[in-house]
């Protein structure tokens, strides 16, 4: 079984870069691979609980994001420093993650056999 890291920084919502690092991560744990998500600038944001884009006429991702662990995908990790320049904290966070500081992302990058950027 190969590790597979999908590496999102974009916002949920103003493209379909969140949506396309969600549908890569499910598409590829269907194939019986290890997959993690790292949130990692913006990226942060689409973590954010009590979203409401119905007004904008989107899919609230976090539902998209419930759906994860039915898939295996359940190790999801966020940036510290991007939560930190952003003003966010994890109680901020409808999902649960580990926090990785610098060093933590090292390793973790390290651990992979893939790394996908969206």
């Amino acid at each position: 079984m190969k590790r597979f890291l999908v590496v999102t920084r974009s916002a949920p919502y103003g493209s379909v870069s969140a949506r396309e690092a969600t549908d890569l991560a499910l598409a590829t744990a269907l194939f019986d691979q290890s997959v993690a998500l790292l949130f990692i600038d913006d990226g942060v944001f689409q973590l954010l609980k009590d979203q409401n884009p119905k007004e904008i006429r989107q899919k609230n991702v976090n539902a998209i994001h419930q759906a994860l662990p039915l898939y295996d995908v359940d190790q999801l990790f966020v940036c510290k420093a991007s939560l930190a320049a952003r003003g966010l904290e994890t109680s901020d966070l409808a999902q649960p993650v580990k926090v990785m500081d610098a060093l933590d992302l090292k390793a973790l990058l390290a651990e992979q056999d893939h790394i996908l950027h969206v």
